[in-house]
């Protein structure tokens, strides 16, 4: 199962964000990593550059690596409506964000290894995709061995967003995929166009 295994403190201080949760490191060195700190110059960036950038940001930022996002892009490019929006849909429609999206796990990391380890049902059937794209009208459940769970009952008990596109059934851990969110109901800081731009070179 391919994922990225490397420092996220990095990551997220290339990026100067917060792409894997809190994270201290960035908030103590709130500048890119290398051997010159702050004190580095650093030039203007191509806008080659800053298209990559983006991409980058956005594979860390949903747990993808290359080649499954360069498929998404091409499902995005053949599905009606603006391929950027498309695109963003696609990722937040992956199985571990839902998992992640519902409180389930702190990151999507975590979701990710819950989903692995054969924790939730999908329509009733076991289901340890993360890379699964829900659907409209899926049903997403805890299975009944892992409703005690520490990690899940953790999470659930510091959950605070919730979302329009997710219907989430406290009581019997039961979630329902009402459609893909629109761009408007998704809070990553992605400048999507940037990607597509990217792509279309």
């Amino acid at each position: 199962m391919a994922r990225y295994r490397g420092p996220q403190s990095k990551i997220a201080r290339k990026f100067k964000e917060p792409i894997f949760g809190p994270d201290r490191a960035l908030e103590k060195k709130n500048y890119p990593p290398g051997q010159h700190g702050p004190n580095k110059r650093r030039g203007k960036q191509s806008e080659y550059a800053v298209q990559l950038m983006e991409k980058q940001k956005a594979k860390y930022t949903y747990g993808i690596l290359e080649k499954q996002f360069s498929n998404l892009f091409k499902e995005a490019s053949r599905t009606k409506g603006i391929t950027g929006e498309n695109l963003l849909k696609l990722c937040e429609s992956r199985l571990d964000n839902v998992v992640y999206r519902l409180g389930l796990a702190t990151t999507r990391r975590g979701a990710r290894q819950m989903v692995g380890h054969k924790h939730f049902l999908v329509n009733g059937t076991v289901m340890n995709i993360p890379s699964y794209s829900c659907k409209e009208g899926d049903v997403i459940e805890v299975r009944e061995r892992s409703k005690s769970l520490e990690a899940i009952n953790e999470s659930l008990a510091n959950r605070r967003d919730q979302h329009d596109w997710l219907e989430w059934n406290a009581q019997d851990m039961k979630a329902k995929f009402v459609n893909a969110p629109q761009r408007a109901q998704i809070n990553e800081n992605i400048k999507e166009q940037l990607i597509v731009e990217l792509y279309s070179k």
